[in-house]
């Protein structure tokens, strides 16, 4: 260490621990006082991400054709295969969809139901205002998950109309969103509003109820 460095150093060490720096000189005490920023440093570090990562309510989406009622898909979709069809994910430990379809006369039902598992509650936050905002015109879902949005629409196309109803939930670090939607094409007119909002609340009822099953 150059000398003019070593005499700025050792006034402060002596201040700080005299009888340490007459023991082991003032050479020993500025590499010792160099060192323990260092390591103080590298200590707390990795502790940080450690907390930060602990706090993830749900690490995995639920099996989502299990996750509604086989009652329940009786009733919004007449006439469907209870089990469902799980549709495929790149991701399924975070990402997974499951679907009933079916035709009974002519009153065509679709439900999807799906789960997707984010890296925290702020992220799934971000998610959920993101899809909210892409959906105007609906509103809020009181006592679902940590926050729940509902809307219901009207599309019409080559004169069959077709009303979708879509719910939003997050609970904690997760989303859930259903889709539950109907036409009838003998009459070529759409289920009622409150008869579509409402279904797609039941299923998401029962979606977020499944994941909370899986919570850590």
């Amino acid at each position: 260490m150059p000398v003019a460095l070593t005499a700025r150093l050792s006034p402060v060490l002596v201040l700080a621990a005299a009888g340490w720096v007459l023991s082991s000189g003032p050479t020993d005490a500025a590499q010792e006082a160099a060192d323990r920023p260092t390591g103080k440093t590298e200590t707390r570090s990795p502790s940080a991400p450690s907390r930060t990562q602990a706090v993830k309510t749900y690490a995995a989406a639920p099996a989502p054709c299990d996750s509604v009622a086989e009652k329940t898909v009786t009733s919004l979709v007449p006439g469907a295969k209870t089990a469902g069809k799980e549709i495929p994910s790149t991701d399924p430990d975070l990402r997974r969809t499951c679907s009933w379809n079916a035709l009974k006369g002519y009153e065509y039902r679709w439900l999807d139901v799906s789960f997707e598992v984010l890296e925290s509650d702020e992220a799934a936050e971000r998610s959920y205002q993101e899809r909210v905002e892409d959906k105007s015109g609906g509103g809020a879902v009181p006592g679902l998950g940590s926050e729940a949005y509902s809307v219901v629409n009207l599309t019409t196309e080559d004169k069959q109309q077709t009303r979708e109803g879509v719910v939003v939930a997050r609970a904690a670090n997760a989303l859930v969103v259903v889709t539950y939607n109907g036409s009838d094409f003998e009459s070529k007119k759409a289920p009622g509003t409150d008869e579509i909002n409402k279904g797609a609340i039941k299923a998401a009822k029962e979606a977020v109820a499944a994941l909370e099953k899986n919570r850590n």
